[in-house]
Parts: C-alpha cells; structure tokens; sequence
C-alpha cells in the first residue's frame, strides 16, 4: 500500500476500528480524531495508530487533522436523533454538514483521495422520496462526495453488519436472554447483511485502487434474510430460542415509539421502523470491489453470540484477514 497517512474520521467505532486494525497491519500511519479520548483507548495497542482528542466539526481543527495526509475515511453516522423536516438537527451534523466540511477540508488540504460511508438504499438525488430521516440525511450527504470532480472519491454503502461487537444480531440475542417471547415489527423486512470483517477489508482495499475511483460499492453478504429470520438465529446461537410474534404497521410503529425513549437511550426509533419500510438488500451491479468473497453469516456469528456481547477493546481491533 502506497500511502502513508490516512485521516480515519469515525474510527473509534464498531467499523473503524477494524479498518484501523487493517490499516496498522500495513504499516500505515493513522490519525484517529475523536471527542472523548477514552472511546478510542482500545486502539492504542495498534503501532502506527494515533488517537487525538478533537472536534471534527470545526473547519480549523479539521484542517489541522489534514495537515500531511494522503487519504480520508469518513464511516460517521448515527442511527438516532431528533425529528425535523427533511431531517433533525442531528442527523445534519453528522449526515449533512460534516461531509460537506470534509469535502472542503480536503479542497484546502490538496488532499484528493476520500472514502465515504453511506447506506445501502440511499440512491443518488433520491432524498426526498426516501421514508425516513437517517436515509434521506445519508442520501444528502453522499451527494457531496460525489459532486467533488476534484477528488478521487469512492462511497460504500453497507447493508447492516455484523460481527464481534456489533448492535444488531448481539441486541436480538440479549433480548431473547431476557424475554419470554419477541414482538418484531416489520417482522418481514429484508436483510442482506455483511461481516464487519469484509466491510473493513473493502475500505483498505479500494484505498489505492484507481478502478474504485468514482464508484459506488454496495456491501452485502451473500444471503438475504427477513429480520425475523434474523431474531431467530440470533436467538438460536445464543441458545435463547423464543417465539417471534409479527406486529401489523401500526403497532409496530407504536411499539418503536416506546422504546425510543427508554432509559439508557433507544433500542429503536420510529425512524428506523421507517427505514425498514425498503429492504436492505443490493440492487446495484458494483456489489462489491474485485475479489472479496462475502462471509456468510453461519460462518461467524454462531461463535461470537454463543460467547456473550465482546467489549470494545476485547475483539473489535483485531483484524479478520
């Protein structure tokens, strides 16, 4: 790998810290900015991984970061936030404005090469009609990238990913651990989800890649799932196995309502029941760059539910090759 320096903005999370795992690997050096030092303490066993406490929503501190880099990753994005039109003011900080920032940043910085994280079922220009905020937010901030001539960009757009550590498949189980039964809205949605491990690996293997200049990959497992096939193998490699009652629309609406404010933050919102109004699942030749095999979901999650939830530190910066 040819380059030297990259700027892993989000890489103290669930996916970034595998790419930062694989990007150490390579002897790269990374730059990992973050608002609480703490959050990214896990990756400081990694050699060539620097963690710096910082803002990256402030223009200044994000040319400073860029200072002397060769590339930039940007994997920011939340899943919950407050409600507003097109979007809440959450969902346009992280969604909206900071890529746009990012793209100027670059601009400034004579940095060409960006990474970008979006979701699968973002289409480009498709804002308006998406069904909820998260997506609409990611399909606006997508569109900066991507009207940038001036840079070398790639975007991936993810399906939902699993792995040691992650928020999805690890929450169905504990549920099951502690609930007789399961009452799933959009029991029926579709999901096509993909290893941590090959999400990770697409990032650093596009990096110096001209052929994924300008293109936008979708990363997908092989298998598609309905969400209730998932809470139950969840359940079943957890050793939890409950019965999943389906919820019509309307109760599964009102149900995501209640937990979007229990205590300790929202196991779910009405903006993700929204979300999976479109199934997560490939439409798009480009499904992923030349020569990833995608993991299937048998092959790694059985182990990882089996053991409990992994800690941040325990399991998310070591890298799957």
């Amino acid at each position: 790998m040819a380059r030297h320096r990259v700027l892993l903005i989000g890489g103290s999370g669930f996916i970034g810290s595998q790419i930062a795992a694989r990007l150490a690997a390579r002897s790269c050096q990374v730059c990992v900015p973050t608002r609480r030092y703490e959050r990214a303490r896990h990756l400081l066993p990694l050699p060539t991984v620097e963690v710096a406490e910082a803002d990256v929503h402030d223009d200044a501190t994000l040319d400073a970061l860029m200072a002397g880099a060769d590339a930039v990753i940007n994997l920011v994005g939340i899943l919950h936030g407050r409600a507003g039109s097109p979007w809440g003011p959450e969902f346009e900080a992280a969604h909206v404005r900071l890529p746009a920032r990012i793209v100027a940043a670059c601009n400034r910085a004579g940095v060409r090469r960006l990474l970008h994280m979006s979701a699968l079922g973002v289409q480009a220009g498709s804002e308006q009609s998406l069904p909820s905020m998260y997506l609409r937010s990611k399909a606006a901030g997508e569109r900066a990238v991507r009207q940038a001539p001036e840079l070398d960009w790639t975007v991936f757009r993810p399906s939902v990913v699993f792995g040691p550590g992650d928020r999805f498949l690890n929450l169905f189980a504990k549920l099951q651990a502690w609930l007789p039964l399961i009452a799933l809205g959009r029991a029926d949605a579709r999901f096509q989800p993909v290893f941590v491990g090959d999400v990770a690996r697409a990032f650093v293997e596009a990096l110096d890649d001209p052929a994924s200049y300008g293109v936008c990959y979708e990363l997908v497992g092989p298998d598609v799932f309905t969400l209730r096939e998932l809470v139950a193998l969840a359940g079943r490699y957890a050793g939890h196995r409950r019965p999943i009652v389906g919820l019509p629309d309307a109760l599964g609406r009102l149900q995501a309502a209640v937990l979007e404010f229990m205590p300790g933050g929202p196991l779910m919102s009405r903006d993700n029941f929204d979300s999976m109004a479109l199934d997560n699942v490939a439409g798009s030749p480009d499904a992923a760059p030349a020569g990833i095999a995608p993991t299937p979901l048998a092959a790694v999650a059985p182990s990882y539910l089996r053991r409990g939830p992994a800690r941040y530190g325990d399991e998310r910066t070591r890298a799957h090759r």
